[in-house]
């Protein structure tokens, strides 16, 4: 058989946007991936449907991979003959072990690659609004692991030099070792009053700022139970965070947003509430497979519905590979949502919504398997795909959730909210507890209608059912309430 390959990619430091180009190559070639808990779970979701993942982290059955057991399991999936992604948070090549797992690859003659990523040490600050160098305050920048396989876990470090011969210095994973990191900078020649500022879950929308001085930060990260995943910064250069701090100030910054999922794909929707600043979970995560789809009564209709922009896609691609000629289908096109219309106009086709569809005449629905629930005895359908729950996405999900501190619930549509709901129970999660808490958001009156009649909160809708109006009643502009 074969040797595999396997890409040793940085992650990035959250957003998912900070990969490299590169890097997202390598997530939907893979057959494999092993990924750690600082690499956003959202990247998995650009991997094919059928690829292997796998966590190296620690989950609530099971204790943390060891390294060995991680470099194990790329050799071992490599031989096998796949194509392996290890996906790191930051660059693999700042405190990721990568240097260790190479090894084990070129031990065993295994072609590999590695993917240089955003380090967290450098990005995190620039979300706060902070350079790490300057002209004018910092000539020089270093980055410190803050634990270590030392005595007592405290890192052993040449404490004069970074005292009086770095700048900025960024520290990786440290909170718990804080006061110590204060107390021997202090001791070391650095002035008490220095800033210093943590960044917790830098660059998602989650991110957490605390600043305070080398002399009273300690006390502070106390007082607010600050915690890891962040960077504690130290320099001058945290200064220049008043003038040019941006992320924060975007509208949509601070708001955890739980959006329910029709489609396969991530959604514009999701995508246009990150560009504001919003951390989005989408759920659930669902797998398709194209069916074959039998056209030979497709001339006879006079009235053909699609049901989704990928049915649109999925009959169209049907019709060419068939041979079927456009000219003879008779039928007038109408899309279930403005998406499906638009589908069919970017096809060349003036199409209707649904409810200019008139009554008569032969019908045919076009869609998933969803639309087999239809019983109606006077209208044909016509199945493009399955779409089923993907499993292995529910751990993911649920370590999402529990690392978030989700505030809103979105449900873009009628039809998100009963696989919404049957999406949770598969995670042991009933959809009344979990959102009792949040502001939920529903997009139009029938999905609002949807959301009361399964027994759930409602708190309001946009005056219009668009991704803008989403973002101004979120942000607290003009808005529809119940």
């Amino acid at each position: 058989m074969k040797t595999g390959k396997v890409f040793l990619v940085g992650a990035g430091p959250g957003d998912i946007g900070l990969i490299t180009v590169k890097g997202m190559e390598a997530i939907k070639q893979a057959e494999v991936i092993l990924y750690d808990r600082l690499a956003n779970p959202k990247l998995l979701e650009f991997a094919s449907g059928d690829c292997e993942l796998i966590y190296c982290g620690k989950l609530p059955d099971r204790h943390i991979l060891r390294q060995e057991n991680i470099n194990e399991l790329l050799v071992e999936k490599a031989l096998a003959g796949k194509l392996v992604v290890r996906l790191k948070g930051g660059d693999p090549g700042v405190f990721g072990r990568v240097g260790e797992e190479a090894a084990a690859l070129a031990q065993y003659q295994i072609p590999f690659e590695i993917v240089p990523g955003i380090s967290s040490g450098i990005a995190a600050p620039l979300y706060a609004g902070i350079p790490v160098t300057h002209r004018e305050h910092a000539e020089s920048f270093a980055v410190v692991t803050a634990h270590d396989k030392s005595q007592d876990g405290k890192p052993m470090l040449d404490w004069e030099c970074l005292a009086r011969g770095v700048d900025t210095i960024a520290f990786y994973m440290g909170v718990g070792n804080l006061p110590f990191i204060c107390e021997n900078l202090i001791k070391h020649g650095k002035r008490p009053s220095i800033p210093v500022i943590l960044i917790q879950w830098g660059t998602f929308g989650r991110q957490k700022t605390l600043q305070g001085t080398l002399a009273d930060i300690s006390e502070k990260v106390l007082a607010a139970k600050f915690s890891n995943p962040a960077i504690i910064l130290v320099g001058e250069v945290i200064s220049l965070r008043e003038k040019i701090s941006w992320f924060e100030k975007k509208p949509l910054y601070g708001r955890q947003i739980l959006l329910a999922r029709t489609g396969v794909s991530e959604s514009g929707l999701a995508q246009e509430l990150m560009n504001h600043g919003a951390d989005v979970i989408e759920f659930p995560k669902w797998k398709k497979t194209t069916l074959p789809v039998e056209l030979t009564k497709v001339q006879s209709y006079d009235r053909i519905l699609f049901t989704s922009p990928e049915s649109v896609e999925e009959f169209f691609s049907a019709v060419f590979e068939k041979g079927v000629d456009i000219r003879k289908i008779r039928a007038d096109f109408f899309g279930a949502s403005i998406k499906s219309v638009k589908a069919l106009n970017e096809r060349g086709f003036i199409a209707k919504l649904a409810e200019e569809m008139p009554e008569s005449g032969a019908l045919l629905i076009v869609g998933d398997d969803s639309i087999l629930k239809k019983n109606d005895e006077n209208t044909d359908l016509l199945v493009t795909s399955k779409k089923e729950l993907d499993h292995q996405f529910l751990p993911i999900f649920k370590r999402m959730l529990e690392e978030a501190d989700v505030n809103t619930m979105v449900f873009p549509s009628s039809a998100s909210v009963e696989s919404f709901v049957e999406g949770l129970k598969e995670c042991g999660i009933y959809a009344l507890e979990l959102l009792k808490e949040l502001q939920v958001v529903s997009m139009g009156k029938q999905t609002m209608a949807a959301v009361e009649g399964a027994g759930l909160p409602i708190h309001g809708m946009p005056g219009n059912a668009t991704k803008e109006a989403l973002v101004e009643y979120l942000t607290g502009q003009p808005e529809e309430e119940v």
